[in-house]
Formats: structure tokens, sequence, C-alpha cells
């Protein structure tokens, strides 16, 4: 019988069997960022511990980080704090840090993959949730907490329990003006918001096949929306060509490959559950509630409460009484006053391109703030060196340095009072963008500069 994908990175990566059950699993590549590793670096200090191997972590600088006024200190003295804490630990860990003033700050989970630290086969830690995302090289990634981080940074491992597998075969023939983001959306959609727990996402099917390196990562990224610690696709050469050449490839590349293909899951393996979906007639997703489960087509209605399973009435109950919208009604024509471009979900280059070509030519409504944020500094040059900014500028758009920014506003970038954002994120809990009345509302890069242009949410299709 053969094995999946996870199956071979589990076993080349486990320690031993631990009494809980779980299993000790060695960390391949760890990376950090400024928020949730100084408690962690805290509790080794306090026992008189070092980091085991801290060549094998990498931190970046993002989720605090103003996007507008760089200069230090920040005005935020907590995010000043945070930063110095960062900027301590690394160089006192001996450990590579790319901060504010490096050519490849950025996202962490964007850093990672253009620096060709993520890579085929290998076990993935970070203390954030999104860690998914690099899943799409055919790496096991997993978010992690506080006490985990202190694990690995002591001893390279951490305890896990196996999830089991799910495929996931996407097919068909994806329309004009639908993009990765509206299939994850879809899928969460489907599946539930805790359809996955317990389980690793294995995806797979035609549409994977031709999507590239980035709109894979999309898909990745919000597995842990849809409820599973785990997302992954099978390297191939769209994988083995994007890691050509980049800083931390293996020299010995072609001899990588090899063993790159060689984990990817057998024709034959077996998996614990299979969902398939055909996304020919697929359109454009937005979300219409308070979870990203709470997503329907944009030509749909708003779920009737009395229609839906007894153990979802309360929430979208709840979820239209606090985004002010009707069951039964459509998004269409819903006021916008923020647009926002950014995130690890929908903030590399190919996102910015796709907005970009959109928005051209056209001016942002007068209502409503728009703002583009690139995930990295790579990201923000390469865009830069092709215009793009300009053409943002020049519609109307705020064209800002690197971060997370308004995904989670743990910097300047906010919501004020109940004002409703169209997010390219990938998270639309209340409170989530920095006010706790402010409204969220995810959908594709694409489709929120179509909103920004008109004022209000609509199918970017009808705009093309």
């Amino acid at each position: 019988m053969g094995k999946n994908l996870l199956q071979k990175v589990w076993e080349n990566h486990k320690v031993t069997r631990l009494p809980t059950g779980q299993d000790q699993i060695f960390i391949a590549l760890h990376l950090i960022h400024e928020v949730t590793s100084p408690q962690a670096f805290g509790m080794l200090k306090a026992r008189g511990l070092k980091v085991l191997y801290p060549e094998r972590t990498f931190g970046t600088v993002d989720h605090i980080i103003p996007t507008d006024k760089r200069e230090r200190p920040f005005e935020d003295k907590l995010a000043e704090n945070m930063i110095q804490a960062l900027e301590k630990n690394t160089s006192g860990n001996n450990i590579s840090y790319f901060g504010p003033e490096s050519d490849h700050q950025g996202i962490v989970h964007i850093m990672g993959p253009e620096l060709g630290l993520t890579q085929p086969g290998l076990t993935i830690a970070c203390g954030d949730s999104h860690t998914s995302t690099h899943g799409a090289f055919g790496a096991i990634a997993l978010g992690i907490g506080t006490s985990q981080i202190r694990d690995i940074l002591a001893t390279q491992t951490m305890a896990l329990s196996k999830p089991k597998v799910r495929r996931i075969n996407i097919t068909g023939d994806l329309k004009p003006g639908v993009y990765a983001k509206d299939i994850i959306l879809k899928i969460i959609a489907e599946l539930g918001v805790n359809g996955g727990i317990g389980f690793a996402y294995e995806y797979g099917g035609n549409i994977v096949d031709e999507m590239s390196m980035e709109e894979r990562m999309t898909i990745c990224n919000m597995t842990i929306e849809g409820g599973a610690r785990v997302g992954y696709v099978n390297p191939d050469d769209t994988t083995f060509e994007y890691l050509k050449g980049r800083l931390y490839t293996p020299e010995d590349f072609d001899n990588s490959i090899k063993k790159w293909k060689a984990l990817a899951s057998d024709k034959d393996a077996e998996y614990d559950d299979l969902y398939n979906l055909d996304v020919t007639d697929l359109e454009p997703m937005l979300t219409w509630g308070i979870n990203p489960g709470h997503a329907i087509g944009v030509n749909q209605r708003i779920p009737i409460i009395e229609e839906l399973p007894e153990d979802q009435r309360q929430t979208a109950s709840h979820a239209c009484d606090f985004m002010d919208l009707s069951p039964g009604q459509t998004l269409k024509g819903t006021k916008v006053d923020v647009a926002f471009i950014g995130s690890c979900t929908n903030g590399r280059i190919s996102d910015l391109r796709e907005a970009a070509e959109f928005v051209k030519g056209k001016k942002v409504n007068p209502s409503t703030r728009a703002l583009v944020v690139p995930g990295s500094r790579s990201v923000s040059n390469m865009a830069e060196k092709e215009g793009l900014h300009k053409i943002f500028i020049e519609a109307g758009f705020q064209w800002r340095e690197p971060g997370c920014s308004m995904c989670l506003a743990m910097n300047p970038d906010k919501l004020k009072g109940i004002e409703l954002c169209a997010s390219s994120s990938n998270r639309n809990f209340i409170g989530r963008q920095g006010s706790p009345t402010g409204r969220t509302v995810l959908m594709s890069p694409v489709m929120v500069a179509a909103a920004a242009i008109k004022g209000e949410i609509c199918d970017s299709r009808e705009m093309i």
C-alpha cells in the first residue's frame, strides 16, 4: 500500500513516541516574528537554556510594524518594545533576522518562500496560525503557541498528534475573474470552519496542478480557517521552478529535486476522507458574516436563518445583526468604507499585478479609503520596478510599506467605528481589523479593487 506525503514526512522527522501517545517530531525549519517569540526566549533564559540549533531559526518583523511611518522609535511604545526584544533575542542567539531595514523583511509566510527557506519535505513551525501557507511546497507546516516555540528553541522538537488526511480534489474549468481565494472560501463554506479538525488537507486535481505557487499558497494559507491545522500540495515541476536559484535553495539542486519528487503521495496512497469540488460554475466568493465559513457567491443571497441546520442558526442570526445585513439579501450594493489589498493570503506580487491591471485607468470612489500593502520588501521592490505602485496611487489607493497591516490591526492600520472593509485578508472575526464594531467582508484582491472603485460590493466581472 502506498503512502501519502504527510506519512512520508512524518516518518522522516519522528524522533520517538511519547508516553502521552503523541510523537516527538523534529522541526527542520523554525520561523519567528516579534509578537509570539519574546515570552519563549524569556522561558529559555529563566531555565538557563540556549537555542539548540540557531541556524534552523529565522526571524522577521511583520505584525506590529507600521506601514506608513517607519522612523524609530515607533510611536507605539509596545510595538517598539516588541521589536527591540526580537532584535536582542536574535542577535544574542546567533539567529538570522530580517529587520525593517533588510531587503528580505516581510510577512513571515511570504518571506520564507521568497528566500527558498520553505522546501518540500520539511517540517516547519511558526508562532502564527497561517503557517499552513508553506504546505504549498509539499512541507508539513504548523502554527504553534509560545510554549511550543520554547520547546523548539530548546530542543528543535515538539510533541504532535498525527492527523488524518483528507484528499481534496479540485477539478473543472475555472472561469476568468475567479481565483484561488474564491476556491478556498468555497471549500470552507462547504466543509465548515470546524470541518477540518483532526485532519490535514491534501489539495490536488487539475485545477491545483495548473496553479502557480502563489495561488497554491493562498489555498494552503486559509486551510486553518477550515479547522485543519495542515494543508499541503504535492511538489511538482511548478514547485521546483519556483525554488530554483533562491537564496537558501540547496546547491545540489538537481539531486534535491530527485528527493523531493519521491516525497509526493504515491498513486495508490490511501486517505481517511475524500472531498471533490468542481469549480466550473464557481463565481467570486465573499463573506457575509463573522467567520470565513459564512461565505456565498457574489450573486447569491444570505441564507435564511430558518433554513440552516439548527446548530448554525444562532451564530448566523448574530452575524446578520452585527453586519447590519438581512437574511435573503445579496451583498451587492453594500457600501464599502475601506478597501484593503494585502496580507499573507493575498499580498504577493501576482495579487498586486492582477489588482493593478483591474484598476488601471480607474479612480477610487471618493467615499472609500483604499490601501495596498505589499507582503514583503521583495514584493514591494518588484511592484515598484514594474510601476504597479504608480497605477495604484494614480487611482487613489495609498501605497504602503510591507507588513501585516490591516489584516489583524496590531499596528496603526485599523478600522474606525462601524466601517465596513472589503478585505483580501483571511479572517472576518469581530474586532479582527482593529474596531470592536468594524465589519469585514473577505474577497479576492480583484474583488477588493472593484469595491474600491465602485464604493460598494459588486461583481468585478461586470466592470471588465
